[in-house]
């Protein structure tokens, strides 16, 4: 979720200049050098992978599931003349993408993760309701939208879904009111969904608009986002060298949770004096930020998307990376091909 310097977002190649949160310390974090292989995990409209071009002699590898992102850099691959390669593809595969182009390791890899300004603000991919538009929410266009999660999924499911990714509390109603709305007529349009939850979850003057957590949790479950995020950080881990960077700046809480989680990892399980010893595995990563980096009043009031971001970052250490994601990761949300199975 990545903002501009301007009121209307950059394109990755056009002429404003894009300025992603906490930009400054994401490229102290990634110690930029000339020579150094970066991965930019979500590319979007291009903006730490700007920056870390123009902070040394290097490459950048830019990755984002979205076409649109995609195409919006070509202009950027010239400017660089061959120091930027960008792939259509999901961060969770970065390793593997790294190693199709070339890379047995890299330097550094950053991941700005949510939704990207240029998404938000785009009324056709149904991410936002400032604007009617398609119920959607498909950050790849492929898989199932928004609006058939919700003409799909029982109540029970909805509730599950809405409470624990959108932290609404009133999660129950919001879901038993879109079932019974469905049984009416179909529900399509980013406003008609706004409309329906508005009726449940009453604006409190000075609060966020009543449908703002149900739309992020759809969002992020249309997306499987917290899982992207968990096998995106495990391939991280393999494909940096020892030494290497890993920068995350997230925007939920349940984002950030599973990133502190990972970065600690075995090296702080705590074992029981009265327990048997258990062999810990070797930390993979050196935390290089005890508390979590947030920004400062200036870019809050530049960005206002900047006020709930957290910038965590790590240094690779030379253990072995990890095989499989660590037990209790992820949260367990209902499954969306089930969903999408049910009649």
């Amino acid at each position: 979720m990545t903002g501009s310097d301007g009121g209307s977002p950059a394109v990755a190649g056009g002429p404003a200049r894009h300025i992603p949160v906490l930009c400054a310390p994401a490229l102290a974090f990634l110690n930029v050098r000339d020579g150094g292989i970066y991965i930019d995990g979500t590319f979007g409209a291009g903006g730490y992978s700007r920056a870390i071009l123009d902070s040394a002699n290097c490459k950048v590898l830019g990755i984002d599931r979205d076409q649109a992102a995609i195409a919006a850099g070509a202009g950027l691959i010239e400017r660089y003349s061959g120091r930027l390669e960008l792939v259509q593809d999901r961060f969770s595969a970065l390793d593997t993408i790294a190693r199709d182009s070339g890379h047995d390791s890299v330097d550094g890899v950053v991941l700005d993760l949510g939704v990207s300004s240029m998404q938000l603000d785009d009324a056709a991919r149904g991410f936002s309701f400032r604007n009617d538009g398609p119920l959607d929410m498909r950050m790849g266009r492929d898989g199932p939208s928004a609006a058939d999660v919700i003409a799909q999924a029982s109540d029970r499911d909805l509730a599950a879904i809405i409470a624990l990714l959108g932290e609404e509390r009133h999660a129950r109603a919001v879901a038993r009111a879109i079932v019974r709305e469905r049984a009416r007529a179909p529900i399509r349009t980013t406003l008609a969904l706004a409309e329906i939850v508005g009726r449940v979850v009453r604006a409190r003057p000075g609060a966020i608009h009543p449908a703002t957590r149900t739309f992020q949790a759809l969002r992020i479950f249309v997306n499987e986002e917290l899982g992207e995020v968990a096998r995106g950080l495990l391939a991280a881990e393999r494909i940096l060298k020892p030494g290497g960077r890993l920068v995350v700046v997230s925007f939920h809480s349940l984002e950030d949770r599973i990133v502190k989680t990972f970065l600690v990892g075995e090296a702080s399980r705590s074992v029981s004096r009265h327990a048997p010893d258990i062999a810990r595995n070797p930390p993979t990563f050196e935390v290089l930020t005890k508390k979590p980096v947030v920004a400062d009043e200036q870019e809050n009031a530049r960005n206002p998307r900047a006020r709930s971001a957290k910038l965590r970052a790590a240094a690779r250490t030379e253990a072995p990376a990890r095989k499989v994601l660590p037990a209790g990761l992820l949260p367990r949300l209902p499954d969306l091909s089930s969903i999408m199975q049910e009649t």
